[in-house]
């Protein structure tokens, strides 16, 4: 099926289920213990051994050597799989870097060897008895540094990825009121709870992987080129998964060592990338350097908007754009836009929670607050001033459905706006300095083909599969109800399985499109399902009613279970029509936050998301994605940071430990609202999801806040008080 033209009505939009708060309907596996995830499957496959991925002690270079003599008489040990003698294609997401095989070394903590042994800790204690001797060679880890002479990066067709419109340089220059800031963010690391890991069992030439992936189809054909065999010969389950936040889109090491380590120990293998391993293994979010140009009328109309994005990654290839929102966010007739990607030899940068948009917000938005300052403007009123009519620089494209003027009013309104004091360090609350901040929020609302089978059990039951992946977002629930408000039967009559191979091709679950597409594919597969009955009990199934487990056809009313058993796929796809339209959502974000005036304690009191996002499927799980998104925004914009260890290239607070994130103490309150809006363009459904919009803007508001508290304005993130300490106000 092919959505091809904005829907204007449907039989959503009179919904007993679809848009009503759900528990989820998995909550009770995970909240008892019984969800098997990856790592805990042990009734898959029997006889399984544990593996040990060794990473590598250097950043670049080449093994020279490696002895595992040792580790192969140790006990319990069954064999030991090494890089050096592993003939695999290099391969990666985005930029080559090599997950498992031959000598070269392109960052640090690469797997370079796995050892398979009867139990985990016999498989640890070998692994330390490898000896491996390195030639090191000199690397490029110093990001700030390199970054004044990054080249643009690559857009679209190769073309060098920088935009203009009008005459910016004229405009910036001849502006009564202009802004010149630039902003830092750090390497993050996604931090999920689960980590990566993997079950690969063989069986003749066919490969099962029970995995944590985000992305199945994905992962299956990357898995067929990195063995070099059919990947239709390769099976991928992965039902539930413990975070991944982008982390988990594509294949990482334990897939593939522990499919090689299952081949060479004739066994079954499972293997968990060790926590300290996770940040220099996998992937993180790039550190950015941002330079934000922007010139205004005292009226506070922008006249010209220049935003510049440094970040760097191996090979030089896809950093972290920062610049992403800021052609759609405000008007402006002057503009520029840029992006420049130096070459590392860290660890692979790649996708992290709305890659791009949520350090560009950061920047952004604070250039936002700062030139309302300089015009002696309220910053929400600066926002609705410069509210674009239609896309910018293109005039015939339109917004498909743009309500951030409305998130910023009703947002000011419910947060108490109006007792925000312009001039900052005027409130205080004994020792502690309070202020307010907000930000706009933007991001981009895509969709892509997927598809899913409907099945009917002979009573009414109606059966879901789809390799679709539920990474603590509410996938289950979502289909289940997407299912039983088609096919007309309540919720506990629907059952729903996800996250393997052998079921239709789905979007999987990233880039914010995977509620608006899953969903709108479990739909194309339940109209095929109505049609198939009709053509059996003898109606026209796309004009019948199904509810309440019946089919009412003209005067002829028959219980679903009539239908017997039957199977139906179904596949949505989008068609070109929308590139009429940009297809967006929406937010604003507002943020309290007090500072401890003696000792520097930045403490937030409460935030509020305020989203623009269409139909919200299910309230209570997508409030949960936005408050998880906003705590996330949080650790962004206070504590979370891979601090590089320039001699040797590694991030060296490589585990939780180290790595700071933010717990249930360190915010006050949480809200979110929904705003009551249904996007016609984006799918028959209407809705674009907010999984990552939650995390685009509030950092900056907190940013914003903090200055309003202190008066001293922090632009390198994250804003921890040896920033700022010095320069807190005294107060008596």
């Amino acid at each position: 099926m092919e959505f091809t033209a904005p829907a204007e009505t449907n039989l959503f939009d009179n919904a007993k289920v679809v848009g009503k708060s759900t528990p989820r309907i998995d909550g009770p596996l995970k909240t008892t213990g019984t969800a098997p995830y990856a790592y805990e499957r042990h009734d898959v496959v029997a006889n399984q051994a544990y593996g040990y991925i060794l990473g590598a002690a250097i950043a670049k270079g080449r093994i020279t050597s490696m002895d595992v003599s040792q580790a192969l008489a140790a006990p319990g040990v069954i064999t030991v799989v090494t890089s050096p003698d592993t003939d695999v294609p290099g391969i990666s997401s985005m930029n080559n870097a090599r997950l498992f095989g031959g000598s070269e070394v392109t960052h640090y903590h690469q797997a370079i060897a796995c050892v398979v042994a009867e139990t985990f800790e016999q498989a640890r204690a070998a692994a330390a008895l490898i000896r491996t001797q390195y030639d090191r060679e000199q690397g490029r880890f110093d990001f700030p540094a390199l970054a004044p002479d990054a080249p643009l990066a690559k857009g679209r067709g190769g073309k060098p990825d920088e935009a203009r419109l009008g005459d910016f340089d004229s405009a910036f220059a001849a502006a009564p009121v202009t802004l010149d800031a630039t902003y830092t963010t750090p390497d993050e690391s996604h931090a999920m709870m689960e980590p990566h890991a993997t079950i690969a069992a063989w069986q003749g030439d066919q490969l099962t992987l029970w995995t944590s992936n985000q992305m199945i189809a994905w992962g299956k054909k990357s898995m067929g080129e990195a063995l070099g065999i059919d990947p239709e010969k390769i099976r991928l389950d992965s039902p539930y998964i413990g975070g991944g936040f982008g982390g988990k889109l594509f294949i990482r090491a334990d897939v593939l060592v522990a499919a090689l380590a299952a081949r060479a120990a004739k066994r079954p293998v499972k293997v968990a990338l060790q926590r300290p391993l996770i940040p220099n293994n996998t992937t993180h979010r790039h550190a950015t350097i941002q330079r934000i140009r922007i010139g205004a009328q005292k009226d506070g109309k922008i006249t010209a908007l220049g935003h510049e994005n440094w970040s760097g990654n191996l090979k030089g290839e896809d950093g972290e754009n920062g610049t992403l929102q800021t052609p759609i966010l405000y008007a402006g007739a002057n503009r520029l836009t840029a992006n420049y990607i130096a070459t590392l030899d860290l660890p692979e940068g790649n996708a992290m929670r709305a890659p791009g948009e949520a350090p560009g917000h950061m920047a952004l938005e604070v250039a936002m607050d700062e030139l309302a300052e300089k015009l002696g403007m309220d910053p929400i009123e600066l926002r609705i001033r410069n509210e674009p009519e239609t896309v910018p620089g293109t005039p015939t494209k339109r917004f498909s459905d743009r309500n951030l003027v409305r998130c910023l009013r009703e947002g000011a309104k419910s947060f108490g706006w109006s007792a925000r004091k312009a001039e900052p360090g005027k409130v205080r609350d004994g020792q502690w300095l309070v202020g307010m901040g907000v930000a706009a929020g933007y991001r981009a609302a895509p969709t892509m083909k997927s598809g899913a089978r409907i099945r009917l059990d002979g009573t009414g039951r109606v059966i879901v599969e789809t390799d679709m992946t539920d990474i603590g977002t509410g996938s289950y629930t979502i289909i289940a109800q997407t299912a039983a408000e088609t096919m007309g039967v309540p919720l506990d009559r629907v059952a729903v399985t996800l996250g393997d191979s052998r079921f239709p091709a789905s979007s999987g679950s990233g880039g914010q499109w995977g509620a608006a597409s899953a969903t709108a594919g479990v739909y194309a597969a339940c109209v095929a399902m109505r049609r198939m009955i009709g053509e059996k009990l003898g109606f026209n199934g796309d004009d019948a009613v199904f509810a309440d487990g019946q089919i009412r056809a003209g005067d002829k009313v028959v219980p679903l279970a009539d239908a017997g058993t039957m199977s139906a796929d179904g596949e949505m796809t989008f068609g070109q029509f929308k590139r009429d339209y940009d297809v967006g959502t929406y937010a604003a974000h507002f943020a309290e936050v007090a500072v401890n005036a003696f000792t520097g304690e930045a403490r937030i009191r409460r935030m509020l998301a305020v989203c623009d996002a269409g139909r919200i499927l299910n309230p209570l799980s997508a409030r949960s994605q936005v408050i998880g998104a906003m705590v996330m925004a949080a650790g962004a914009a206070l504590m979370e940071e891979l601090v590089v260890d320039k001699r040797f290239g590694l991030f060296i607070n490589h585990d939780l430990a180290g790595y700071e994130v933010p717990v249930h103490a360190d915010i006050g309150k949480q809200d979110v609202i929904f705003l009551d809006t249904l996007d016609p363009v984006i799918s028959p459904i209407k809705a674009k999801g907010v999984g990552e919009l939650g995390i685009c803007g509030p950092g900056a508001a907190i940013a914003n806040a903090i200055y309003n508290a202190t008066g001293v304005r922090v632009r390198e993130y994250p804003i921890t008080l040896d920033k700022y300490f010095e320069r807190l106000p005294q107060i008596a």
